[in-house]
């Protein structure tokens, strides 16, 4: 008996992760093996040798299948010997929990058996969690802004809760990745142990037949079903011996001719309700699941057995038909995808080349490097919502851009390392000063030392920022000590000010007497003078009254000075000034109001010597004429005049150097 046999091509779907360091990014992709149409040998059953020939027997139950190379493209589906098939997971609602019941949860993930499970899990809850950390770095920003720290001067630490999240995330993914590798270990133990039981059902094949011989034969069966898949190099040569030594088996035990038949028509049931499985994914709106369930019937189809020889072409036709519709659809999603990573590669190349100039950035302001980490996390957003490219470009593209992004991160911590080094000088400093304002904020030199410590002050804020973990405890420290000392001053002028209560309406009575003393007909200037020294003596008066009885003070000097017919005029005028700088002299902040006159006076001085000079020279310039002789005369007034008011400021300053 002769049978034309051909072998079915089990399709495998292999997945590859791609771990990228800086963003959590897998890179899924399905490498699709192309189905190859295999002419095997045509053998007949009657002369069939009972040694295998270079292994190249045929399958009994498959029958003229031409299969469709399928092309090798880059695809997002999931790996149909790594999907869970464990007990259905209730899902759960992270969107309620806090950061604590996020890190509980993922602890939870660690435990799990299905790492798959878990690692889908994460995907889920990572979003949650990184959208709970950056509303507490704002709102830590803006706490940070509100008690008067920079922005650019914001450097938020993760808290333990964030760490420990983080370091669990990646020994989840260090799971995965074990997972993994584990499956290649277990396929070359496989392959071992298939090889194995192929050396076993030979020499089964090869041994005198009993009544146990069937039995026997199904136990081996069993055991090679048992085995689990192998590396995909090894599976055709594997199965192509495999189902020749069964076919061998059959056809060699002729006094279980019944048995065998019984069997096949078992196995023809069986195989029917595949195909009209097969014919059901068809309705599947998902390609993915279809495709995946597809492999899965193909694997039971090859485990089956045979079925009767007149059933086998029209059988296999059945499945072959219903499988040919998946594949084509998956075809044309894989043509689909293909020109859209097309498209995709288009946009990661403009978007690596946009990142490139990040690489070469450098600058000494934070506010600058936090304004290209924004701009270089928009850019990144963009590369993560673009799609897969094609599997033969991925490297090198992916290459080019995090390269250069993690570039920029090391420029970046650089740039901060050697900011920290000068925020802990600046620390050093800022305890300089705290031990200086410490030192003086028990003196009672009120003015003196309020002064030195608003100096202080001022050196603070031109220091610059301190580490984040020193900041709030050594303002805190200066602060305090510099409150300690206004306090004890504020406290003190308090009770100075009763005492200036007394001195203004001792003053009062001063300016009354000068005003008397002006109505005589021969004023005493002796007791004049006798009455401006006693004003001078009596102290500070309240600040709401300083102006008020500056204005009478001046009031009774002038009055004086004009009712006295006995003064010459510049005396009277040198009286006055003395009394106003005299005030000035006897008011809070003497020196520094005495100063700032002093340099008023010096300005004016100056201003009016230039005018007085450029109207000079340019009298040098009018030629003889009528209308010349008119701005000459114009011009000589106005440098009299300038003349007389810097004889004045003059006398001014004379008088305030001798106060």
């Amino acid at each position: 008996e002769v049978v034309n046999e051909e072998v079915a091509n089990e399709e495998v779907v292999n997945e590859e992760v791609v771990n990228e360091e800086v963003v959590n990014e897998e890179v899924v992709n399905e490498e699709v093996v192309n189905e190859e149409v295999v002419d095997e040998e045509v053998v007949d059953e009657e002369v069939v040798d009972e040694e295998v020939v270079n292994e190249e027997v045929v399958n009994e139950e498959v029958v003229s299948e031409e299969v469709v190379n399928e092309e090798v493209v880059n695809e997002e589906v999931v790996n149909e010997e790594v999907v869970s098939k464990g007990a259905v997971e209730v899902p759960v609602d992270y969107s309620s929990m806090n950061k604590e019941e996020l890190l509980q949860a993922l602890k939870k993930l660690l435990d799990h058996d299905d790492i798959l499970f878990a690692d889908g899990q994460l995907k889920e809850l990572n979003p949650h969690f990184d959208a709970l950390l950056k509303k507490e770095k704002s709102e830590a920003l803006e706490a940070f802004v509100a008690e008067g720290g920079a922005k650019e001067d914001f450097d938020f630490k993760p808290d333990k809760v964030t760490n420990s999240f983080r370091a669990s995330a990646r020994l989840l993914s260090d799971r995965k990745r074990q997972h993994y590798k584990q499956l290649d270990k277990q396929k070359e133990h496989n392959l071992v142990l298939a090889n194995a039981v192929l050396e076993k059902l030979r020499a089964f094949v090869d041994s005198e037949e009993s009544n146990n011989s069937f039995a026997a034969f199904k136990e081996i069966q069993s055991e090679w079903k048992s085995i689990g898949p192998v590396p995909q190099g090894q599976a055709r040569t594997l199965w192509a011996n495999y189902n020749a030594l069964v076919t061998l088996f059959y056809d060699h035990r002729s006094i279980y001719f019944e048995l065998k038949e019984l069997d096949r028509r078992k196995n023809l049931e069986a195989k029917t309700e595949l195909c009209e499985k097969a014919e059901k994914l068809d309705e599947k709106e998902q390609l993915k699941d279809a495709i995946r369930e597809l492999n899965d019937l193909h694997v039971e189809y090859k485990h089956i057995g045979p079925v009767p020889k007149d059933e086998q072409e029209a059988l296999w036709q059945r499945f072959k038909a219903a499988s040919d519709k998946i594949y084509a659809k998956r075809k044309e999603h894989f043509q689909e995808l293909k020109s859209q990573q097309g498209e995709n590669l288009g946009q990661k190349t403009q978007i690596a080349d946009e990142v490139q100039e990040y690489l070469s950035f450098t600058s000494d302001r934070i506010k600058e490097w936090n304004s290209k980490t924004k701009e270089i996390a928009a850019l990144q957003k963009r590369w993560e919502a673009v799609g897969a490219v094609p599997k033969e470009k991925a490297k090198d593209i992916n290459k080019r851009f995090w390269s250069a992004f993690k570039g920029f991160y090391r420029n970046k911590n650089k740039f901060f390392k050697a900011l920290g080094a000068e925020r802990e000088e600046n620390l050093a400093l800022k305890e300089e000063l705290i031990s200086k304002v410490e030192e003086l904020k028990a003196s009672d030199d009120w003015e003196k030392t309020a002064n030195e410590i608003k100096g202080l002050q001022r050196r603070w804020k031109e220091i610059g920022p301190v580490p984040e973990k020193n900041r709030t405890e050594s303002f805190n420290r200066f602060k305090a000590a510099c409150d300690h000392f206004f306090e004890l001053k504020r406290a003190n002028e308090n009770e100075a000010e009763k005492s200036y209560v007394d001195n203004l309406k001792r003053k009062e009575e001063i300016c009354k007497e000068i005003v008397s003393l002006a109505k005589q007909k021969s004023p005493d200037v002796e007791k004049f003078r006798e009455l401006q020294q006693q004003y001078e003596e009596a102290g500070f008066v309240p600040k709401n009254a300083v102006n008020e009885i500056r204005e009478k003070y001046v009031a009774a000097i002038k009055s004086f000075t004009e009712n006295d017919s006995g003064l010459e005029p510049a005396d009277k005028e040198r009286i006055l000034l003395e009394a106003q700088f005299q005030d000035l002299k006897a008011g809070p902040n003497a020196d520094k109001r005495i100063y700032q006159k002093e340099q008023t006076l010096r300005k004016q001085i100056e201003r009016i010597e230039n005018d007085i000079n450029l109207w000079r020279n340019n009298l040098e310039f009018f030629a003889a004429s009528k209308n010349a002789d008119e701005l000459k005369q114009e011009f000589n007034g106005k440098i009299e005049e300038a003349n007389n008011e810097l004889q004045n400021l003059k006398a001014q300053l004379r008088i305030l150097r001798k106060i």
